[in-house]
């Protein structure tokens, strides 16, 4: 029984494979006939008993997954978020804390605002001392012009009450000559020493009388000693004088 499996077995292949060859050998032949110009071709044939068996790979799945590529979603500009900010971990005081940093801040306050206080009243008192001070010198400054205005006016008040006796004695000794206007007048430097003794005197301006302008001059030489202040220290006041001498006074 095992015979017979295996001879129908085998049977239908070789006579496909006889016919495949037949049909093959006729093609040639056909072909051969009606292509002259091309040579024969020569053709093996091996001749099988049975196919071999050949696996068959299963067709491959195609990629759907490449084929087909996902649409990307149209991306919009989303809006620029700030960053947030990262607050610093602070570690927070105590209410107890708190109340003694509030306490301790308004005696800070109060101490600053003495301070502030003390440092102004003292700025007030320094300008107060300046202004006395400066107030002060310009009322000695201004007593002292005072003063030195009172002595010069003494002095000068002096001076001319010499000056008046030097002239007053000079003018007993002039011997007025004739013919002389009575708006004449004559200007000498008359320089003393400290006994009342003087220097021959210089003519400064001329009275237009020469008579007249030398009686003037015996008459100075011949008054001296001139009166002079006891005090010496008068005396550079009355070193150089300047006399003038009228007909008529």
């Amino acid at each position: 029984m095992s015979a017979t499996l295996s001879y129908d077995t085998y049977q239908l292949p070789a006579g496909l494979l006889a016919v495949a060859v037949h049909a093959v050998f006729f093609a040639l032949l056909y072909f051969g006939f009606s292509w002259q110009t091309q040579p024969a071709r020569t053709i093996s044939v091996e001749m099988w008993q049975s196919l071999p068996e050949v696996e068959v790979a299963p067709p491959a799945a195609p990629k759907i997954a490449e084929a087909i590529q996902p649409v990307q979603p149209v991306q919009t500009k989303q809006p620029v978020q700030p960053e947030k900010l990262i607050k610093p971990d602070i570690a927070l005081p105590d209410k107890k804390d708190k109340k003694k940093v509030e306490t301790k801040t308004i005696q800070q306050i109060k101490e600053e605002q003495k301070q502030e206080k003390a440092e102004l009243r003292e700025r007030i008192a320094t300008e107060q001392a300046a202004q006395q001070a400066a107030q002060a010198a310009r009322e000695s400054a201004e007593q002292a012009a005072r003063d030195k205005a009172v002595q010069d006016a003494a002095v000068d008040a002096m001076v001319n009450e010499y000056k008046a006796k030097i002239i007053s004695k000079v003018r007993r000794n002039i011997v007025k000559p004739p013919d002389v206007r009575d708006d004449a007048r004559a200007e000498f430097r008359v320089t003393l020493l400290p006994d009342g003794s003087v220097l021959p005197p210089v003519l400064i301006k001329s009275s237009g009388n020469a008579a007249y302008d030398n009686a003037v001059e015996r008459a100075i030489l011949k008054s001296q000693p001139l009166p002079l202040p006891a005090d010496v220290a008068m005396f550079n006041r009355f070193r150089v004088l300047l006399l003038v001498f009228k007909p008529v006074e």
